[in-house]
Formats: C-alpha cells, structure tokens, sequence
C-alpha cells in the first residue's frame, strides 16, 4: 500500500478492492458452458420440481457430480428471484470465505501484518481469480476445505479445541459429498504425525492437542457426509428402483474410484501440474524458487506451521499426480495452503530489489499485452478478424473488446508510473483488481450472446413464434436453459437414433406447429434437407431448425452413431 496511508486503512481497503473485483460482473451474463449450464439447470429443476434429492438433467438424472452445489444456487435463487443475479453466488461468497479464512489464519499463526500478506497473495493469483468468477463446483470446494484447513490448523497449533476439530471434520464432511476429493483437508494429519516424531528423534518437547483427540474428526466427518448420503440412503432403502440405483452407483462407485483410478479422459502426464502451477499460478509461480531454501530451513528448524502447511500442499499434489486424469482446477484447493506458507517470506522477499522488479515487470507486460490486442481490435487487423471469425462472432465486438484493453493497460501504466518499482506489490494488486473488473464488466458480458446459446435460442424463438412448440434433439444443457418456452426433449445421453425414434411421431402429431432444434451432425436421413434452417453456431457447434412438415413419417432409415461423450469436470 502507499506509505501515506496509515497502516490500519491497508487491510480495509484491500478488502473492499477484492469485493469489487470479485463481485464486478454479478448478473451481467447467463451460465456459460461447459460445466454452469447445467449447474443452473439441476438447481431450477429443483425450484420448480420441490425435489431436492436427485439432480436432473431434462428428463434424465444428472449423476455425475452430487447436488450440494446446485443445492447452493437453488437456496441463491430462491433468495434473490433471478437465476441470473444468483447462479454465481455460491462461487463469490465461496471465493470470500476463503479470503477470509487465509486472512485470519495468517494472524492467528503469525501477526496481523502477514494477514494482510496472505490475503494478497491468494487474491493475486490468476486461477482463484478466474474460478472465483466461474459457477462451478471447485471454488465451493475451496471454501469447504480452506474451512476444514481453518479447524485442523487451529486444534494442532494454537491450542486443544475441539469446536474447531468438529468444524473441521463436519467441513471436510460436506466437501466430499459437494466433490469427492473434500476428504483431503484430513490428510493434514499425516504431515502433523510426521513432525511430531521429527520433534521427538531431536530430542526437543512435543506441545499439543494429544493424538487421540483427532479421533473425533470421524464422527464429524460422518455427520458432514450425511447432509446428503443420509436422506439417499433412506430413498434407497423405501424406493430402491433401479434408475436411483443406477445413479448411485454411478456416482458413487464410476464418478469416484474409476474416475480416480483409470480416469477416461482428460489423461496428462505425470508433470502436467508442474505446468499448471507455472502458467496459472501467475505471478507468486515464479517466486516459489527463491522460497525454497527459506522454507527448508524453518522445516529443519521444526516449524509446526510450515510443516503442516507444505506437508499437505505436497500430498494434495502427490495425490493428484498418480491419477491419469488430471485437470487444472484439481490442483485449487492448494491455493489457500500454499498462500499461508508464503505470507511469513513476503516481508522479506518484497525488500529485494529483483523481486520488486519482477512483479513490476509482471504488471508491465500485462499492460503492453492488452495494449497491443487493443490496438489490434480497433485497428481492425486481420488476426483479430480471424479470432473471431474462428468462433461465429461479429466484428461488432472489435470495437467493444479493444476499448476495453485499451482502457485497462492505460490504467495500468498510470499506476505503474505513480508507484514505480518501489510499490511493485500494490501495483500488481490494483493490476489484478483492474484486470478482474474488465473481465466481468466488459470481456464477458459482450461474449456472453456468443459463449453462451442465449443468441441462438433467442433466433429461435423468433423464427418459430411464440406459439410453437419445440423439442431439441443431440442439445447441450444451454440449449434446455435458455430457451424462452417449455421444451420438450427425449434424453440427453441416449444414443441420436434413440432420440430421433421418439423425435419424429412427436413431429408428426402436429407438423404445423412444432419445430425441432438438433445438432448439425445428428441431422436424421428422414429430414427433408430443402426445409431445414441453419439458425446459428454457439460454442462452436452448428444448430439447425427444422419444422415438423420436414419429417417423413415413411422414413424407417436410422440416425447413426451415439451421443457425444459427457464432458464434466
């Protein structure tokens, strides 16, 4: 922070520059593939079907992730009324919670001055930022586990406390049934058993909470697990048909230890997080070597705090790593941990010149970068054209996306040249505050006719009128969503053929009002091609619109191939 303010403004205003950040952007857009529409589309069928237990995806049930998190957009929306205002809450209050919680661990395990360390150092680094603004399950993961890391950490080193041992376990309870991984804050104890024996082979006291009482994790964690498991348990037992069977065993037993263990896409080799960490841990990435030494030296010194902090950011990583399906949003929950054990090295590490130097440079080729595409986009070159001509979108965004960069790296100079190198810190803090608020009010709400199929639906509508009827067949969860009528559909994974057995008697009972949307290539061979209408491309697929006077009844030939692989995170 600048030196003219006093000290006691520096952690208020940080606050106040992440909410604005974090928040800017809120209901500016519509749930944007792959994985928040059908998020959005578990939790309204929630709200409008009053059954909270089993996700639904359409008509099929949506097993492949549990419905705690769409449990938390439905409770949004039924607080605030608009699915639009309330799908990313969950994230932001999520992304919040964690802040806080880093914040006030790093004062309570060193001083209110690394509070204000810790809390910048999670906020500047470019994965939380980009998941904080994302209506996905993981940053809810986050709050899960950095909570669960908040009990363990106080129980283990301030002093015996079992209310935040319970929390812990209870935290960690209700993350493993929000995503399957929530049980790793746990794994904490491997590395606190570990420093123990380090402690006692070097002859030195062992303070703390007695091994036993970690005991009490179990009932926690169990109890945690019960917000769902429980009542699935009861319907299993009172309603055992076997499409709720189906579901939980593919939930419980393919999404979880298949999916762990022969993972079926997303496959990486085995230093795929190496790079994640590189690239999306921006700008502390490249800090880590100088943090290694220091680091080394407190474990050798027997440091509980580092112990337990590194240990566990190393097991996650280890974790993770043996699975073959790995994805860079597995490696988040270490965030919070790793911003702890740096928060006590930044004082010292921000006083050398070559650091504030680099993250002077950080910001600074931030700035020229999105100077340069500005340029390009109000210049109207030929790669900007390019970009997005790639993706089916107009040239209109040119203009838009180019004042937007270019009022960002003007900001960013201006900054740089009122701060210079000697606040190198506070400039990549108001760099990120400026880079998240012209994410989530200019970058993606002009993409977001484009990323998401609110533009094509809308055609739709307007080509078919408002009083047609309309199914979709080969859809994606957008499609369902952002519909502007009741929509009728035949499955979601079945097979195309499948689909279109049903698709077509339905188009054939009333071929003057009823219209179907598929994809380009599921198109049927009983289609006449003459009446079909290309109505748009959205995420990279093209949609076309067909009335039911375009459906051959005499057609008995069969839509080959199957449905397109689900691709969940």
């Amino acid at each position: 922070m600048p030196v003219a303010l006093p000290r006691r403004w520096h952690l208020p205003l940080l606050w106040l520059l992440i909410v604005m950040a974090l928040a800017a952007g809120l209901g500016m857009r519509q749930p944007q593939p792959p994985d928040e529409p059908r998020f959005v589309l578990a939790a309204r069928a929630m709200v409008e079907s009053g059954e909270w237990l089993l996700p639904h995806r359409g008509s099929e049930l949506y097993a492949e992730k549990p419905p705690v998190f769409m449990w938390l957009q439905a409770a949004a929306h039924q607080v605030v009324g608009s699915w639009q205002w309330s799908f990313l809450l969950p994230s932001l209050l999520a992304a919040l919670l964690s802040l806080w919680l880093v914040s006030d661990l790093a004062r309570r395990l060193w001083s209110p001055r690394h509070s204000l360390y810790a809390l910048g150092a999670l906020f500047c680094t470019l994965q939380f930022g980009l998941m904080a603004k994302r209506a996905q399950i993981d940053m809810v993961l986050v709050g899960m586990t950095t909570l669960a890391l908040w009990g363990l950490l106080r129980h283990l080193c301030e002093r015996r406390n079992l209310p935040a041992l319970w929390l812990a376990g209870f935290a960690a309870g209700v993350g493993t049934v929000t995503k399957g991984v929530g049980f790793l804050p746990l794994l904490m104890v491997l590395p606190w058993l570990g420093w123990r024996l380090y402690q006692r082979r070097r002859g030195r006291p062992v303070d703390g909470p007695h091994p036993a009482s970690l005991l009490w994790l179990i009932p926690a964690f169990l109890l945690g697990t019960a917000v769902w498991l429980a009542p699935l348990a009861w319907a299993l037992l009172h309603e055992p048909s076997a499409s709720l069977q189906s579901y939980a065993h593919e939930l419980l037993f393919k999404q979880t230890g298949t999916r762990y263990a022969n993972a079926w896409h997303h496959r990486q080799p085995v230093w795929y997080y190496l790079q994640v960490i590189a690239t999306l841990w921006l700008p502390g990435a490249l800090l880590l070597p100088l943090m290694v030494k220091p680091w080394w030296r407190r474990l050798r010194r027997g440091d509980q705090r580092q112990w337990l902090l590194l240990g566990w950011a190393a097991l996650v990583l280890l974790f993770f790593t043996a699975s073959p399906g790995k994805r860079e949003v597995y490696v988040l929950p270490m965030l919070p941990a790793m911003a702890l054990a740096v928060a006590p090295l930044l004082p010292g590490l921000l006083r050398r010149l070559c650091v504030r130097r680099y993250l002077f440079g950080y910001s600074l080729l931030l700035m020229l970068a999105t100077g340069a595409l500005g340029v390009m986009m109000l210049t109207d070159s030929p790669w900007a054209q390019a970009q997005l001509a790639r993706r089916a979108m107009p040239d209109t965004l040119l203009p838009v996306f180019g004042d937007g960069l270019l009022t960002f790296a003007i900001a960013v100079a201006t900054l740089a040249v009122w701060l210079r190198v000697r606040r190198a810190a506070t400039l990549v803090l108001l760099t990120h505050g400026l880079l998240w608020m012209l994410y989530g009010l200019v970058l993606i709400p002009a993409l977001d006719p484009y990323a998401s199929a609110s533009a094509v639906m809308r055609r739709v509508g307007m080509r078919i009128g408002p009083d047609a009827e309309l199914a979709l067949v080969a859809w994606r969860e957008q499609n369902l969503l952002q519909a502007d009528r009741p929509v009728r559909e035949f499955g979601f994974k079945r097979p195309w053929g499948e689909q279109w057995h049903d698709a077509g008697p339905w188009l054939g009972e009333a071929p003057d009002k009823r219209w179907l949307l598929v994809l380009d290539k599921a198109m049927s061979p009983c289609v006449d091609p003459a009446q079909v209408v290309e109505i748009g491309v959205a995420n990279r697929n093209r949609w076309q619109l067909l009335p039911g006077t375009a459906w051959d009844p005499a057609c008995h030939a069969e839509r080959a191939g199957a449905n397109d692989d689900d691709d969940d995170d």
